[in-house]
């Protein structure tokens, strides 16, 4: 996926918005400063969440993270893969790391999220 045709969360997760379904998975600067992914805990499908809320953790070699879901729904699908390779969030956080597809409340609650350049912007705020 194009970073540019993202949504962004100051937790460090992304989302594509596809009608009423969100893809989302955790963005290239969050892998980067985990570190060599070892684990990660999957939310369960059909589980409500909230935006803002913890849905899941992810391991690395340096930290323990919390996955945070930057929209409302229900939990529609996960990605399986993820549970036996969760390097792969290290290797493709835009494509093959996604991480869990969200039947969301509200669409529009996309709109509150960051675009890519007020994300770049965020993150260079954030480390100074």
């Amino acid at each position: 996926m194009n970073p540019d045709e993202l949504k962004f969360h100051r937790e460090h997760t992304w989302v594509k918005v596809t009608g009423r379904k969100a893809t989302i998975g955790i963005t290239d600067y969050a892998q980067e400063a985990l570190g060599d992914i070892v684990y990660i805990d999957l939310p369960e499908v059909d589980t409500d969440v909230d935006a803002n809320s913890e849905i899941g953790e992810i391991e690395s070699t340096k930290a323990t993270s919390s996955l945070i879901s930057p929209l409302s729904g229900k939990i529609y699908e996960v990605n399986e893969d993820l549970s036996e390779s969760p390097e792969i969030l290290n290797e493709d956080p835009y494509g093959k790391g996604w991480i869990a597809v969200i039947e969301i409340d509200d669409p529009s609650d996309a709109d509150d999220l960051m675009d890519a350049s007020e994300y770049l912007k965020y993150v260079e705020e954030e480390a100074k």
